[in-house]
């Protein structure tokens, strides 16, 4: 079926940060929406580029020679292979695309990767 998505809906049904819900799928990418608050785990993505698009509140994401500052309607898209830690503070919420099957936490082993979701 196809329907619109409306993502503040989306974002507002959930409360976990970090934990990425599938809103959609753009060929063999998915579109997620995310809440983040506070610093996930450094990571990298050997396979895949990373594409952040800020909804609402400031993100930043750290790259180890720089931090990239994301307020809302800015996006960034990490290169594959690069190490990357989004930072939140307090809360934003996000747009991301990634291949089906790329876990969040990348190659990271400090934590276990979000499952893949949809709502």
């Amino acid at each position: 079926m196809i329907e619109k998505v409306n993502l503040t809906e989306k974002l507002a049904s959930f409360d976990e940060a970090f934990r990425p819900r599938i809103v959609g799928y753009y060929n063999e990418n998915k579109i997620q929406v995310a809440k983040t608050r506070g610093e996930f785990v450094w990571h990298s993505h050997a396979e895949t580029d990373d594409f952040f698009l800020v909804v609402s509140g400031h993100l930043t994401i750290q790259l180890r020679d720089r931090d990239i500052e994301l307020d809302a309607g800015d996006l960034f898209v990490v290169p594959r292979g690069v190490e990357h830690c989004p930072r939140a503070d307090p809360e934003a919420h996000v747009l991301l695309i990634e291949q089906t099957g790329t876990p969040n936490t990348g190659d990271s082993t400090e934590r276990g990767a979000a499952p893949e979701e949809e709502i």
